[in-house]
């Protein structure tokens, strides 16, 4: 496994980050918004998670959200076989709005906050994340959220504060008031506005550490799939239109085999073509890859090396042609 310095928290984690959404299994908030993933087997996360520590993938990523507190019940109960010092663990609040008609509450920030704790069975995170930057029509919600989370940091319960949203220009928009130590934005070669918006100036100018999540587009990207196909309530994929189009589905077929042709002797070819080009214009970044099982862990292990200038321009390209 490969690793970097994420930004200016000086620590080292792995290239490849494990991804714990779908350990939440399928679920849903607000008015049935579905936020998590269906078809999840509770001893296929906790054997993940062990195989993901032997392998040296020391960085885990999870929320409150996921599964109403599952995922970071899953993580806590495994702390009894393997280094909790060991793992450098993320959470985010802000997505469970609770009994209020608005993100980022303070008061059900902070329990939360505490309700993750307990989940993870720790006294302290190492990062936890404003999950996304919907904090009001006015953004009157935003000062309240960044206070809370401060407080958290001054109070010993996280290491370090990040802001995640699935939109690039708006974590610009916060990322100077916000000052965060780590970003996480959607990216993946389909989609992909990491550069065009800034955002990767700033970290580089600000030494940030950065954590894309959804390299793979929750799976789409690798072609393993030959018609449209549906998912259960409460699985987020079900909003994710190209899972529906057989176009999509067909040209992402065609790509994995011409990923298969060029990386033909990486022991993953398309995931090493779909992941590791997402590494090779960021020195302080990882990347969130899901792993549901030991397989895909230990298919996850052998990624982490970033592709040529070249080879990444070339995978980028036939995602966008």
């Amino acid at each position: 496994m490969e690793y970097i310095t994420l930004g200016r928290t000086n620590t080292k984690v792995s290239r490849i980050s494990l991804g714990t959404w779908s350990y939440g299994g399928a679920s849903t908030v607000g008015e049935n918004q579905p936020v998590g993933w269906a078809g999840q087997d509770d001893n296929d996360s906790r054997a993940a998670l062990i195989k993901a520590f032997e392998t040296g993938i020391n960085h885990w990523d999870t929320a409150d959200v996921y599964g109403d507190g599952r995922s970071e019940q899953l993580i806590g109960s495994i702390w009894d076989k393997i280094s909790r010092d060991e793992v450098f663990i993320a959470t985010k609040v802000g997505w469970d709005r609770g009994p209020y008609d608005y993100w980022y509450n303070p008061d059900h920030m902070r329990t939360n906050m505490e309700r993750s704790l307990k989940n993870l069975r720790t006294d302290c995170v190492d990062l936890i994340y404003l999950h996304h930057c919907n904090f009001g029509k006015q953004e009157q919600y935003f000062d309240d959220a960044l206070e809370v989370v401060r407080q958290f940091q001054e109070d010993g319960k996280t290491r370090f504060i990040g802001l995640s949203d699935w939109f690039s220009d708006k974590i610009m928009k916060f990322i100077e008031r916000c000052n965060p130590d780590v970003i996480q934005p959607y990216r993946n070669v389909m989609d992909d506005s990491y550069e065009a918006t800034g955002l990767k100036g700033y970290v580089e100018a600000n030494n940030l550490g950065v954590c894309f999540f959804s390299p793979i587009k929750h799976g789409l990207l690798t072609g393993k799939y030959t018609e449209p196909v549906s998912f259960e309530m409460g699985d987020f994929r079900a909003t994710i239109n190209e899972f529906a189009d057989q176009v999509v589905i067909d040209k992402m077929r065609t790509n994995k085999e011409k990923l298969e042709k060029r990386f033909s002797n990486h022991p993953q070819p398309v995931m090493h073509g779909v992941v590791d080009a997402l590494l090779t214009d960021v020195e302080t970044g990882c990347v969130l890859l899901g792993q549901r099982n030991v397989t895909q862990v230990k298919a996850a292990a052998q990624l982490g090396a970033a592709l040529t200038d070249i080879d990444a321009d070339w995978v980028k390209n036939l995602y966008n042609e």
